[in-house]
């Protein structure tokens, strides 16, 4: 029988990615003059407002009210009719010192083989081969979808009305060998100017306005942003788009209404859309606004860029790895590996989770090395997933608080590189 799998995705104007991404673009600065930074940065979006909370230990001084503000006129929240804008909002900052307590179990000098996971628990990496950058293809498309929505909106060409806050959902239909077969439903909630004004006050004038704005912008989803979505999907991935997809565009009405105004926003409200859409599974941990030390993101990174190699390399058709510590503990409390019974190999899921660790150095300075995870890199994590994105190298502009700038060529998605293909090739014989 057929079944239906659903991921969601929401965008950088949605109210917890606005705080994400105010928490990473922190932590970023703080990298950026001081790698060694402990940080463990919260954001809370209301309207008019932000809160910064948590810790910090650094040498360096962040004037963290200039980045929030930074990041949300970059959004675009610019206009003072959004009840949040970066230029006006208040910026409330309650972050202090990390606690001794966990730094002495963390931090022990230059040596990364001594350096301790910053907290328990355990971390899950996932991958499959349905899509090409090896994630499930709801949640890409989801992704996709949004990126491409923030695009139009910044163009501000082909549909003049977007504003930030939007969120999507897309339905897979998957026969019983857990293949894709077609798109099923489409969701799409864009927040939008009141772009047709009704021709009086009356009920009726109201209603018969706002069904104008829903209909213009159902069309335009369906005719524009579709369209240039399904333009840069591979032709095995456009072939499941037919013309019996259900369609939910903006379904409870008009949306002019959004991002912190609408619904207040909270840093890591958002793990499922950070990571696999609900396929494999998650920790619990979330990831922005936290340093590599902290290993509900740096072992998060690390096994999916163990799972994406192993998928890649075809020891399986998807692989979910996890990874768990205690606090101060450098060495891994173990290593799990599922394969979901797609494995390609002749051996147990248990002996391919031995070959793991004998592969891969998963304590925590070691991963921080690996993966160059001490750079100011998270800004670019903070919306349309930390999972599948194109490993590149760009130039980033830091400014400190005395006003000092500093740019620097910056890896991005170092945990997205397949790297350890061959190896894991020779070692699994393939």
């Amino acid at each position: 029988m057929p079944y239906a799998f659903t991921s969601e995705s929401v965008s950088e104007g949605h109210p917890d990615k606005v705080a994400d991404q105010i928490s990473d673009a922190i932590l970023d600065h703080f990298l950026a003059f001081d790698p060694n930074s402990k940080v463990a940065c919260e954001t809370l979006v209301t309207t008019g407002q932000v809160v910064l909370a948590g810790e910090i230990k650094s040498n360096t001084y962040v004037d963290v009210q200039q980045v929030a503000r930074d990041v949300i006129n970059r959004i675009g929240y610019t206009k003072g009719e959004y009840m949040f804008q970066g230029d006006s909002c208040g910026v409330l900052s309650a972050l202090h010192e990390q606690s001794a307590d966990i730094n002495r179990g963390v931090d022990r000098g230059e040596s990364p083989e001594l350096q301790g996971a910053g907290d328990q628990g355990m971390m899950f990496g996932y991958a499959v081969n349905e899509t090409e950058n090896f994630m499930p293809l709801a949640l890409d498309l989801s992704h996709r979808i949004l990126r491409e929505l923030a695009v139009l909106r910044r163009e501000n060409n082909e549909i003049k009305y977007l504003r930030p806050d939007s969120k999507s959902q897309v339905t897979i239909e998957y026969n019983d060998d857990h293949t894709p077969l077609r798109v099923h439903t489409i969701v799409v909630s864009t927040q939008h100017d009141e772009f047709i004004e009704p021709m009086s006050e009356q009920q009726e004038d109201i209603d018969r306005a706002e069904r104008e704005m829903c209909d213009r912008i159902e069309h335009d989803v369906r005719k524009i942003l579709l369209p240039r979505v399904m333009r840069q999907l591979p032709e095995h991935i456009q072939a499941l788009f037919d013309d019996k997809i259900i369609f939910h565009i903006n379904p409870t009405g008009k949306f002019v209404i959004g991002g912190p105004h609408g619904d207040a926003g909270l840093t890591g409200r958002k793990i499922i859309v950070d990571t696999y859409g609900g396929k494999g599974a998650h920790g619990g941990g979330a990831f922005s606004g936290k340093d590599p030390s902290k290993v509900d993101r740096s072992a998060a990174y690390a096994a999916r860029h163990i799972a994406k190699n192993l998928v890649a390399a075809g020891v399986a058709d998807q692989i979910l790895v996890q990874v768990s510590y205690a606090i101060g503990v450098a060495e891994p409390m173990g290593v799990f590996v599922e394969t979901y019974g797609t494995g390609k190999v002749n051996l147990s899921d248990s002996k391919i989770a031995e070959k793991v660790k004998e592969l891969f150095d998963l304590r925590p300075g070691f991963i921080e090395k690996n993966l160059k995870l001490r750079n100011p890199m998270y800004g670019e994590t903070a919306a349309y997933g930390h999972m599948g994105r194109i490993n590149k190298t760009v130039k980033k502009t830091f400014t400190q608080g005395n006003g000092e700038m500093l740019t620097k060529e910056v890896e991005l998605f170092t945990w997205e590189k397949l790297d350890r293909v061959e190896e894991i090739k020779q070692v699994f014989g393939l």
